[in-house]
């Protein structure tokens, strides 16, 4: 299933698409009483996903065409900051050193995590906004996030999937002067429309574990990045069982999962993004996030 969160006739809904992708149910016209996307995947942390499948299934409710809604980003405000990844793929991570060897290389045999404020999430086709009178190099990363489902706390490995709600891409916008000017990367990564993410996120029911999805990002059509999940350094299994150990992942909580080769800084000269650039992040078995610079 996909869960979404639309815009129809002013109002801001939590929903989910029809099998065949040309209807949308608000969550409330299934029987749930939630606000939000951060409510419902309260909700669904208690009851599952098998009733609201057979809901679906059955066109219970009302529904609106896909043509009258809009898309907007599956989580708009999270409760939290999202917590990433840094360097999880060993291609990065090589042309993240050549950029700059002082802030990206050397040996890490921990993952590297960071958090990244989101103020509002931009949703499918929305703006980046690039806030150039600040930020001279302007940096995508097409990355498949994973949404907590139900709060995790000391999970084993072998468990870690049962609390997975679903996956989603987020590209993590990175102003890269910003980021190795203040030795550490939340700022350069956390202004304003830096996090767009959607269009959707697919339920973990309908993607095999661990996920072994084509992830790729493409510039003005241009191919830029063009990988696979299964190359993560630090698997979504460790990830949970090692944050959950010393923290809870509540449940809606989105972890970024990082970013593969290509970005704009790995290639000589660096490519960075400009006013009116359109990017494109896709993973199998998601579909495709895009957005314009302005």
């Amino acid at each position: 299933m996909k869960l979404v969160t639309y815009a129809q006739g002013g109002i801001r809904e939590a929903g989910v698409l029809s099998a065949d992708g040309r209807k949308v149910f608000p969550a409330k016209a299934l029987g749930y009483a939630c606000e939000d996307m951060n409510g419902w995947i309260g909700l669904l942390a208690k009851e599952g996903l098998s009733g609201l499948r057979q809901k679906v299934e059955a066109g219970c409710g009302k529904a609106y065409p896909i043509e009258q809604v809009t898309l907007l980003a599956p989580i708009p405000e999270p409760k939290q900051d999202m917590i990433c990844l840094g360097i999880n793929y060993m291609a990065h991570a090589e042309e993240s050193a050549r950029y700059k060897e002082e802030a990206f290389g050397g040996e890490r045999p921990y993952a590297v995590y960071f958090s990244k404020r989101v103020g509002e999430a931009v949703g499918p086709g929305g703006e980046i906004d690039g806030h150039f009178d600040m930020v001279e190099r302007l940096d995508y990363e097409a990355e498949l996030a994973v949404v907590i489902g139900r709060d995790a706390q000391n999970v084993p490995e072998e468990r870690a999937a049962e609390h997975i709600l679903g996956y989603t891409i987020v590209n993590d916008v990175s102003a890269r002067l910003l980021q190795t000017r203040h030795k550490q990367w939340y700022f350069g990564k956390s202004l304003d429309g830096f996090t767009p993410m959607g269009p959707w996120i697919v339920t973990a029911d309908e993607i095999s574990f661990p996920p072994r999805l084509s992830i790729r990002s493409r510039v003005n059509g241009e191919l830029r990045q063009d990988s696979n999940t299964e190359l993560l350094i630090f698997g979504i299994a460790h990830v949970i069982r090692e944050l959950s150990r010393g923290m809870t992942l509540k449940a809606g909580t989105i972890i970024a999962t990082g970013t593969p080769a290509g970005v704009g800084m790995g290639f000589t000269p660096p490519r960075f993004l400009k006013s009116g650039d359109t990017v494109e992040c896709s993973i199998e078995g998601i579909g495709t996030l895009k957005n314009t610079v302005r």
